[in-house]
């Protein structure tokens, strides 16, 4: 018993130092989840996104454990959470994750709202009295695709019906409701989400009214039917191409009209408007026959003043 205690300190001794050097903790995280250890027990889960997710690693309540260690690799990160019945706890992810104990004293991982960042290696080492448990947990997700389309093309003079579901993980499914000469081309993105299209060459007389392509993933309960849409008919893409062009070499010459008659106005308007002399400044002889009227009425006055003198 002494040696177990002793055990389990210098595993919480060892996590402190691997926290503080992320170089070595970053080289044993790589070793652990490339090869399988001797004595770990190899899990592969997947989880829906947003859900609670819940690991556990061992049957046995905290009264027979010793301690659990959880070492967690992600894709942007590696950290450790671990707890000792002795009260020492140890959480160097700090990002939601922890240990907590069902309603019959047994230890779990909890993971709320599980999202794309919570994929990776959870590896957990638990010590009872008695003996260990080791597992190695694969986690990965599951999420839906994001969109869902179905549509009639034309490719070389043939009519085709395309299915397309995007952003899935893993990769959906796509089937068809009547047989025929039929593809599929998946892709991934950077964030390993996979985009799938299928497409099927209607032979002459199918009956394409009634075509439907069904797509089935893990994350849904059941499947998705799509029926393709008519959004091409046959010779829609040359006129389409010769409305285009017309409408542009329409706009092209009602531009270059009226550019030319704008110039052709402006010409009118500076013929018209040309500059014209200023009148003479008027002299100051001008003003004479107001003098003479002036003059004229003195004069007047002057005479009837005479009567009476």
């Amino acid at each position: 018993m002494k040696d177990m205690m002793i055990c389990a300190a210098i595993i919480f001794s060892l996590s402190e130092a691997w926290s503080q050097d992320p170089g070595t903790n970053q080289s044993i995280s790589v070793n652990s989840s490339t090869s399988s250890p001797e004595g770990f027990v190899v899990r592969n889960l997947a989880f829906n996104l947003g859900s609670e997710v819940n690991l556990d690693c061992s049957n046995k309540t905290w009264n027979e454990m010793m301690f659990v260690t959880w070492t967690i690799k992600l894709k942007n990160k590696e950290c450790r959470i671990g707890y000792s019945n002795e009260g020492l706890s140890d959480d160097l992810c700090n990002d939601g994750k922890s240990l907590r104990n069902t309603t019959s004293a047994k230890s779990y991982l909890h993971i709320p709202n599980f999202s794309n960042n919570d994929v990776g290696v959870y590896k957990c080492e638990s010590v009872y009295t008695g003996g260990n448990d080791n597992y190695l947990i694969h986690v990965n997700i599951t999420v839906g695709p994001s969109s869902l389309s179905a549509w009639f093309e034309f490719k070389d003079n043939k009519m085709v019906a395309v299915c397309k579901a995007e952003g899935g993980k893993p990769a959906a499914s796509i089937s068809w409701s009547q047989p025929g000469n039929s593809s599929s081309v998946e892709t991934a993105s950077s964030h390993g989400f996979f985009t799938v299209e299928s497409r099927l060459e209607l032979l002459e007389g199918m009956d394409k009214e009634n075509l439907s392509c069904a797509i089935r993933h893990p994350y849904w309960k059941g499947l998705r039917i799509l029926t393709p849409i008519n959004l091409l008919k046959k010779g829609y893409i040359p006129w389409l191409c010769i409305l285009i062009v017309a409408v542009i070499m329409l706009l092209a010459g009602f531009l270059l009209f009226a550019h030319k008659k704008l110039k052709t106005l402006r010409r009118c308007q500076q013929t018209e408007t040309s500059p014209s002399k200023s009148p003479p400044t008027g002299d100051v002889e001008e003003v004479e026959p107001y003098a003479s009227y002036v003059q004229r009425v003195n004069s007047i006055y002057c005479s009837s003043a005479d009567l009476f003198t």
